[in-house]
């Protein structure tokens, strides 16, 4: 699916994914915005101090569950795991979108490990509604400009 076009300007993701949220809490979904580097820290955070399933029942009463910056990192073991938790909980149930720089043709190998891979992807991809954008970012035209 491409996003419509906006003469002069593309539609960043951001944008986009923000939109997105804010129509969602408009209808009164509760909604959670996470950077994917964010997560991973509140995640660590969780195991260390015995948050962890709290955490992993808050991210699964949201909807849409927006994960941002996919794919900015390779996934250490832990992360991987947690992110197989976190699909399974939400598969078929919730939404979740995500935003990434990476072509989704890349995501297997910067999840790494090709059985858990395999899993996440599973739960991602196959149902998944797909927005391609195309041109600059926002920030490159805002630079251009400056």
């Amino acid at each position: 699916m491409k996003t419509p076009s906006f003469p002069g300007r593309p539609a960043p993701k951001t944008w986009l994914a923000c939109a997105f949220g804010r129509q969602a809490a408009r209808l009164d979904h509760p909604v959670l915005y996470l950077c994917m580097p964010r997560l991973f820290e509140d995640l660590a955070l969780a195991r260390l101090d015995g948050r962890f399933p709290r955490l992993i029942d808050k991210l699964d009463r949201v909807q849409p569950l927006i994960l941002v910056d996919w794919g900015t990192h390779s996934l250490a073991d832990q992360q991987r795991l947690e992110l197989l938790e976190i699909f399974e909980e939400r598969y078929r149930r919730k939404s979740t979108l995500i935003t990434a720089q990476l072509p989704i043709a890349h995501w297997h190998a910067m999840i790494g490990e090709p059985t858990i891979a395999d899993a996440i992807l599973d739960r991602i991809i196959h149902n998944a509604q797909r927005i391609t954008l195309e041109g600059d970012s926002m920030r490159k035209q805002k630079h251009r400009r400056s």
